[in-house]
């Protein structure tokens, strides 16, 4: 029976998940081989002190990911493979550029509900009739679409019937394809107009699909309605939490925009990448539900579940949805039928809403201590954008770019911001993701930051 070293901070909360972190470490690590096995849940409970329901908590987790085994009589065991497998490059993470996720927006994968994703898989093979099977409507099943209609209409104050919804496989696709759509109506490129500063990422994507793109300058209410461009055919924008500094999109904005897209024939396109995990606020409902008629709203499981499911949604005016459901059919003929009916059944039995009241307490936590952190060993660093999401925005007050350097190094999540829409923008900031950093790592890391980046500036850690 292997003897245990685990770090637990009782203050931090969610002790059931720290001790599924520490011993999944193990075994990625090496510490604890293949075949090993644990100690029984309560002598480990009396050894850490805490509750034995904790204990069994984290192991039935651990075993429900595949990195342990449970049987009667034989005991917790690591899992056959399960080090082996670990001791691999992370395919996400292949380039060593954070121990805390490769990305600032990216959610945490340890947390994803596996035994409610598990038990609404099963229930679907043991119901789903055989002919749901067939090839079927680009669009999305119908069981899913209602789901959303109805979830988006309570969480989020969408106004959208089922029939308005496509399911595609990310906000990637879906504003690939509505950009495809209202290439193919114009007959010519869409003059897009985007926020700047926003993700990179998405720009060639929208430029191959037929976008011209414009920047947009954003201020502390949002996008500066008045700087859209006349001859704009849409404009992309995350109202809810401006990417990357947080601002969340003011109420006079929000009218203004309602009122330039009607007045200029255009269609307002809504990210709703992370608007679940609010903190400090007020539910802050989308566009979508103020301008049915001019907004199309975008939304995925990124980043309330994972990444890698490619399950995502639109909500969009009658025309353009049925543009983007031909749009879709032409291009793959739809999204995997087992993996919507089971969305679906998540969402339906009410597991979806518990997952994500759960993480919002979990990614408050991890925020707040990230927050404390920077205030306490870098306090020339100026935090942004923290009521909600999943990131931060910081401010250092010179060029970013050596403390993202050194943020990499310290294993955190960040990436510079910069006006890179606009000719001659200079990095302005950083964006620093806090979902994947456990609470009780929080101030390791920041100080491993703050040494780095005093070491970059010529400024030391205060001490």
């Amino acid at each position: 029976m292997a003897d245990l070293h685990l770090v637990v901070d009782r203050a931090a909360g969610g002790l059931a998940a720290q001790i599924a972190r520490e011993v999944r470490e193990a075994v990625r690590s090496g510490r604890l081989a293949p075949g090993d096995r644990l100690p029984a849940s309560r002598d480990l409970a009396r050894d850490l002190g805490l509750s034995r329901g904790v204990v069994v908590e984290a192991y039935e987790q651990l075993v429900a990911e595949g990195v342990l085994r449970s049987r009667t009589g034989a005991g917790t065991r690591v899992a056959a493979g399960a080090g082996r497998h670990a001791a691999e490059p992370d395919p996400e993470n292949r380039d060593g550029r954070s121990r805390y996720g490769y990305r600032p927006t990216s959610p945490d994968l340890g947390a994803f509900p596996r035994q409610a994703w598990l038990a609404a898989v099963r229930h679907v093979l043991a119901t789903l009739p055989n002919d749901a099977l067939d090839y079927g409507d680009p669009g999305g099943v119908p069981a899913l679409r209602r789901e959303l209609a109805a979830y988006l209409g309570r969480v989020r104050a969408a106004d959208a019937h089922a029939d308005q919804i496509v399911i595609v496989t990310g906000v990637a696709q879906g504003l690939s394809l509505a950009v495809q759509a209202l290439a193919r109506e114009l007959g010519r490129r869409v003059v897009l107009a985007v926020e700047d500063p926003t993700t990179t990422r998405q720009l060639p994507l929208l430029r191959r699909a037929g976008a011209d793109i414009v920047p947009v300058p954003v201020d502390g209410e949002g996008i500066v309605v008045g700087a859209l461009p006349g001859d704009a055919d849409a404009v992309l924008v995350t109202p809810a939490h401006q990417y990357p500094t947080g601002v969340v999109l003011s109420p006079a904005r929000r009218a203004a925009l309602v009122d330039w897209a009607g007045r200029a024939g255009a269609l307002v396109i809504e990210d709703d990448y992370d608007a679940e995990f609010r903190f400090d606020r007020d539910p802050v409902g989308c566009l979508q539900g103020l301008a049915p008629d001019r907004v199309m709203l975008a939304g995925s499981v990124s980043k309330a579940l994972a990444p890698g499911l490619r399950l995502g949604w639109v909500a969009a005016p009658p025309g353009v949805a049925r543009a983007v459901r031909l749009a879709r059919g032409e291009l793959d003929l739809g999204s995997p039928v087992i993996d919507q009916y089971a969305l679906a059944h998540l969402i339906g039995s009410g597991a979806y809403d518990r997952h994500l009241r759960r993480m919002r307490r979990e990614y408050r936590r991890r925020r707040d201590a990230l927050v404390r952190a920077l205030a306490e060993h870098l306090p020339r660093v100026t935090v942004h954008g923290i009521s909600a999401g999943l990131h931060l925005y910081a401010e250092p007050g010179g060029d970013p770019s050596g403390l993202v350097a050194a943020a990499h190094a310290a294993g955190l999540s960040a990436e510079v911001v910069t006006p890179a829409l606009a000719p001659g923008g200079r990095p302005a900031g950083l964006v620093i993701g806090f979902a994947r950093l456990p609470a009780h790592r929080v101030t390791e890391a920041v100080r491993a930051l703050a040494a780095a980046g005093g070491a970059v500036s010529g400024d030391h850690e205060p001490s």
